[in-house]
């Protein structure tokens, strides 16, 4: 029944149900949980009469049982009808949710929504409206589900859509689904993908760092199969391609200001602008140093500066360099050190072939090993050089378009061959130290640095094939120049001709002071010395191209080449025939071994 309030006080609330004595309505059936009176002077609200009491005129009447009563009636109404019910979700409870719709119902966790929610605690306290699916009064048992009316609505929105869909269209819709391909963007009652690569002219590393569920978002119709119900989505789209105005932006040359985005091996990649981003290769970080890996010169996330180095829309790509930026010291370098110029420096690196000397900021210079002294045999830098040592050199070149910086410690003095033949000459007597001794030849060293050779065919009047035997490393010898060639580094020794000479000065020696004696016999011994004077100078000549012979053998490999000559020996038995026997007796002729002769 329902009846007017008349009365509300702190115990019951006075209600005119037409009786001759208003009924009670205990206060706590109408105080809200926050403590308020849900009831006024005036209102009218259902009740049930629980108790009448004739004696004392008291009417008790209870307005939760009525409502309890109307909603059964209102739930088997809905029921019957397929209509919907409103309700507040109240809590979250096994397997779904509590909701109140005027008495507690149960809404299964597969009929919240059209895709099963993972945080139903997100769901209580709103209100929604439910059909009911199934209910029992007397166990008080109610199912809900709301699924039933958002398909139902969603039937409704898809035909609308499709009625009005098509290729090119900008529309509206919802984010029903992230993946990492794309994101699903319910239509109306038609779900499209919006693929990863049509969200953004730029970079996108996961299309959940755009959108999120829920989210309402406007798309442009790619592409629609309506038999198949696929519909490909595009939101960049809707905004110009920024590579269409590209090369009048970013002109080859012009400095421009981007993002580190990505690394890969060969270099960096830079987002001057959103759907624009330009490559910095390796080789053009620095003027200087050799970058191997991109990550050793700059992290993501940092802002760099570089020159535009080339461009093409067509193939969407931008070459960018950093070292560009600052001068190339290269191209100062050689004004700063010209060819010639002595600098100091410090040894930064130690190889097999040289040492290398910082010189300027990313700029090291090259000392070849073969320029590091010019008297000494060096096997390896090392014997003379240590990392850090501060050396002076000369500058000898430099090769820009190669990035080379040549220099040299020798040149910092004079080359000693330069003056060999102020030291040395043709016909001079030396004494030196035999430093090797090969199948062709003796190494003999006449003073630090300079060595001369011995050929096989000098070593001695004998014919020899080789002195390995004969002589030893360490052992002291002397020998007659007879070739210089300070350009090629080369001085030509003998020791047979020393011995020649030194046998054709005794018998001059011995003629001289044998002046009183104007025989035929002394006649005949100059003019046989005149001959071998003249053999004498036959044979240092065919020496001298034998030396040269040698020289360039050793330049092919070290081949023996043979040159000795046959000389013309005097055979003093000639001359004692001429003289009388007298004189003959005095001075008797005596052959040596060589066929050279000796006078006793």
């Amino acid at each position: 029944m329902q009846g007017r309030i008349v009365q509300v006080d702190k115990e019951f609330v006075l209600v005119d149900i037409g009786y001759k004595s208003e009924g009670q309505v205990p206060i706590a059936e109408v105080t809200r949980q926050d403590g308020t009176i849900d009831a006024d002077v005036g209102d009218t609200i259902d009740v049930m009469m629980e108790r009448w009491d004739d004696d004392g005129g008291v009417v008790l009447l209870s307005k939760e049982k009525a409502s309890k009563i109307k909603v059964w009636d209102d739930i088997k109404k809905a029921y019957d009808e397929e209509a919907v019910v409103s309700g507040v979700i109240t809590s979250r409870v096994k397997g779904g949710l509590s909701v109140d719709i005027g008495v507690t119902a149960f809404l299964p966790g597969s009929q919240v929504a059209l895709r099963p929610i993972r945080d139903l605690d997100q769901m209580v306290g709103k209100t929604f409206e439910f059909k009911v699916l199934k209910y029992n009064r007397k166990r008080s048992n109610i199912v809900l589900s709301r699924r039933v009316i958002l398909e139902k609505e969603r039937e409704g929105r898809r035909a609308e859509t499709l009625a009005t869909i098509q290729e090119g269209k900008v529309m509206t819709g919802v984010v029903k689904n992230i993946t990492e391909y794309g994101a699903f963007i319910d239509l109306g009652g038609i779900d499209g993908l919006l693929h990863i690569t049509d969200m953004s002219w730029g970079r996108i590393g996961h299309p959940s760092e755009i959108f999120s569920v829920g989210e309402d978002v406007t798309v442009k119709v790619l592409n629609l199969d309506l038999e198949r119900e696929r519909v490909s989505l595009g939101l960049k789209q809707l905004v110009p391609d920024p590579w269409s105005t590209a090369e009048e932006k970013y002109p080859i040359g012009s400095h421009v200001e981007g993002q580190v985005v990505s690394f890969t091996d060969y270099g960096a990649f830079v987002e001057l602008e959103k759907g624009i981003e330009g490559l910095i290769h390796v080789s053009e970080m620095s003027w200087t140093k050799k970058i191997r890996h991109p990550s050793k010169v700059v992290s993501v996330g940092d802002s760099v500066d570089a020159v535009v180095l080339n461009i093409s829309s067509d193939n969407r790509r931008i070459s960018l360099g950093m070292k560009q930026v600052a001068p190339n010291p290269w191209d100062v370098v050689s004004e700063k050190y010209p060819v010639g110029t002595t600098i100091e420096g410090k040894i930064k690196n130690i190889t097999d072939f040289g040492v290398f000397i910082g010189i300027d900021e990313g700029i090291d210079g090259l000392v070849h090993i073969s320029d590091i002294s010019w008297i000494k045999r060096i096997k390896h830098p090392s014997e003379l050089y240590k990392k850090g040592d501060v050396v002076q050199a000369i500058v000898l070149n430099i090769d820009k378009e190669n990035e080379r910086f040549s220099l040299g410690i020798k040149q910092l003095q004079k080359d000693p061959w330069e003056t060999i033949p102020e030291r040395y000459e043709v016909g001079d007597k030396i004494t030196g130290t035999i430093t090797n001794v090969t199948d062709f030849g003796l190494f003999v060293e006449l003073e630090e640095g300079i060595e001369g050779l011995i050929h096989v065919s000098e070593v001695s009047g004998e014919k020899i094939k080789t002195p390995v035997g004969r002589f030893q490393v360490g052992d002291i010898v002397s020998a007659k120049v007879i070739n210089i060639n300070p350009k090629d580094r080369r001085i030509g020794l003998s020791i047979k001709q020393l011995d020649m000479q030194e046998e054709h000065d005794m018998v001059v020696n011995y003629l001289n002071t044998y002046k009183g004696s104007q025989s035929s016999l002394g006649e005949l011994l100059k003019e046989n010395l005149k001959e071998k004077a003249a053999n004498q100078d036959m044979l240092e000549r065919a020496s001298e191209a034998s030396a040269e012979k040698v020289e360039d053998s050793e330049e092919k490999g070290g081949t023996e080449v043979t040159g000795e000559e046959e000389t013309e020996q005097v055979s003093l038995d000639e001359a004692g025939e001429a003289a009388d026997p007298g004189e003959q007796e005095a001075v008797e002729p005596e052959v040596g071994e060589q066929g050279t002769n000796k006078v006793a």
